[in-house]
Order: C-alpha cells, then structure tokens, then sequence
C-alpha cells in the first residue's frame, strides 16, 4: 500500500493547524488555505483551555510557549452578584495530572503559537484563498481556488469553522442552530487577585465571569438573551457590554472602567451543531466546528476540535488505506464524546434560558467531565 501524499487543509484556526502540523510531522505533504489574510492573529479576546486541550497542544510541541504565555489555575469560583463568593470547586484534570486543570490565554497568542508551529514545519500556507469548487473522483479531489489556481489531493480536510461552506459544498445539510443566548467578550487588565475563573448565575445577566489570561491581564464575558446583532450598532459595543457588567459586585467595578473600546469587544451569539451519521463525504472531511459547535457553557469547543486533529491524525498515519472505512472510523470514535459535550452544554442553556433552579448542575458537570478526562 502506497500512503496518499497530498492533503488539502481549509482553515487555520486550531483544529486546521493542528493537523496540518500533525501530518507534517509524519512527512505527509500539506497546503493549508485561510480565507483571512491575517490568518485570524489579531481578533478575540481570550480563551480558557482545559486539561484535555493542553494534552493536545503538548502533543503538537507547543505546550511550553502556551505555558509561558497563559495563566494556569485549578479551581473554579462561584459568586453571587454583588460579588460574595459562594463557593471554589476544584476543576477536575481532564488532561492528566501531570498538565493543570485549566489554563487562560489571550486568544490571539494562542492563534500566533500555532502559526509559528504550521509554518516551522514547511506546510504550503496561502491567506487570502478559498476552495471554490471541488470535484471528486475514486482517487482524490480537484480543487478550483478562488485565485484561478487549481490543485489535486488525496484528501481534503475542512476545518473552516461553524459557517463551513466545504460542509454545504459536499451535501452536509445539517446547519448552527441558535440556543437563546448570546455573549460580550472583553480583554482588561487583571485586577489584583483575580486568580482563577469566576462566575455568576444571575443578577442582570444570565451569566458574568472572568478568566486569567496572563500575569497582567484577563478576558470577561457576560451572557444574556440572544439579540440580533444587526439591532446593535457595533460602536456602542464597550457601552452595551458595560452596561450589564458594572451592576456586578466583587471584581468587576474594575474591570468595568476599561470595558470602553468598541473594537475590543465582540458580541456573538451562542449556536449548536451536531453532524450526524458520518462527517466525510468521498475524500472529504470535516473536523473542528464545521462538524460540531456548542455554547462555552463548559468551555471545551476548542478542545473538541483539537481532539478532532489529533484522532484524525493517528489514523491517517497509522498505516491503513485511506478510504471511507477509516474516515467513519474517526466519526464513531469521536461521536459520543461529541455529543455528550454538545447535549450538556447545550441543557445547561436551557436551564438557564427556562429558569430551572432545581437542577443537577454539579452533577451534569461531573459527569460530562469524567468522559472527557477519558483520551480521546
């Protein structure tokens, strides 16, 4: 058996660059396309990273510049929204005791750790491209590129977020649909000891909380119903944001005076997507959001898709025939850890948005992470 040589990669955000720098490492050729020409290295606050995407990120060789950048912790603070603390929870080690709980980071950092990873390992990287079409026959994909280029492969990875025109393009019918609730994310410095995430059910929101990021600085988001982003002019942004976030207690009179920069907030609403039945069609596949997308409810998207890599990726190069056997493999490996993630995230919405307050939180939440501590 001859191993395919040439793969296609569509998106560079964790997931395609994941596994980009994955095959590479197994000396499988790869181009990588991103549609943005800033390859996605200058937007978004923060994001939090549990312990099985830190697993990951160790696998890709860039766990020690995630460490020197982010801020590590272990414990989760729950408060009331004046600000009294109510309760720590220890956050369980989804990643192995060797790795911490939970790790903050600016997100644009993490997005620039990956580009110097892809580009270390001597992948094809063109920005500012799109796959327009691509045709299929038994032995690859033919590629149509939105420059007029074309190209040949033996797979073609589509790993272009929760819009993914790849996934429309190869008949996926299946579509984000919205749960209710939307989120304002904000970079600020970090208040004097702020150490851990800390979250509040209630008050003006349905949820207000707070990550560590670095040594200087955190992102914090607030939560309400979702909203028609067209209703809201993005140049009251800082004002919208801040107007929910100062009528919290504790830390957050802080935070809130340097909520003030429109262009530093963004406001996104919370979607669900599950792809059923398999997420390849012929030579192509989808992996990261353009399979799967939840609300960050248990903050475990991006690990979802690092994971997708990673179990993509060992069974690319663990010597079996690349055909359709393999690639519904990778889809009944992944599918019931997606979906648990995806169904609790999705409930805890629900419970919000319904105004349940008798319901299991602690144990949805043992449960939920007790599968993902599993590997993958």
């Amino acid at each position: 058996m001859s191993i395919p040589r040439r793969v296609l990669v569509i998106g560079g955000g964790a997931s395609g660059s994941a596994i980009t720098i994955l095959l590479r490492r197994a000396g499988i050729a790869v181009d990588l396309i991103e549609a943005r020409p800033d390859w996605n290295a200058t937007t978004g606050s923060g994001i939090t990273l549990q312990g099985n995407a830190l697993r990951v990120l160790r696998e890709l060789g860039v766990w020690e510049q995630v460490e020197a950048s982010g801020f590590a912790y272990g414990s989760l603070g729950v408060t009331a929204p004046d600000g009294t603390l109510l309760f720590v929870k220890e956050d369980m080690r989804t990643g192995g005791e060797d790795l911490p709980a939970t790790l903050g980071l600016r997100r644009p950092q993490l997005q620039q750790i990956l580009i110097d990873a892809v580009r270390a390992t001597g992948a094809d990287v063109r920005l500012g491209t799109t796959a327009e079409t691509l045709e299929q026959d038994a032995d690859g994909v033919s590629v149509r590129f939105g420059d007029g280029t074309e190209g040949r492969y033996d797979l073609v990875v589509a790993a272009d977020g929760v819009g993914s025109a790849t996934r429309a393009a190869i008949g996926i019918s299946e579509t984000p649909e919205p749960v209710g609730m939307a989120i304002w994310r904000a970079p600020a410095p970090r208040p004097e000891g702020v150490t851990r995430t800390d979250l509040t059910f209630g008050g003006p929101a349905y949820i207000a909380g707070y990550t560590p990021t670095g040594g200087d600085t955190i992102y914090a988001y607030v939560v309400e119903a979702n909203r028609d982003r067209k209703s809201i002019d993005p140049a009251t942004y800082a004002d919208e944001m801040r107007r929910l976030a100062e009528r919290y207690g504790g830390a957050w009179p802080e935070i809130s005076k340097h909520i003030t920069d429109p262009a530093q907030v963004n406001y996104t609403g919370f979607d669900r997507l599950l792809v059923e039945g398999s997420w390849h069609r012929g030579r192509v596949v989808l992996i990261g959001d353009a399979a799967h997308c939840c609300p960050p409810t248990f903050a475990q998207g991006a690990a979802m898709s690092l994971e997708d890599a990673s179990v993509l990726a060992e069974l690319l190069t663990g010597g079996r025939d690349w055909d359709g056997e393999l690639l519904q493999a990778y889809y009944e490996r992944r599918i019931p850890r997606v979906r648990t993630v995806v169904e609790a995230s999705v409930q805890l919405c629900r419970w919000q948005l319904d105004g349940v307050h008798d319901a299991d939180v602690p144990g949805l939440i043992g449960r939920t992470m007790t599968v993902v501590k599993e590997l993958p």
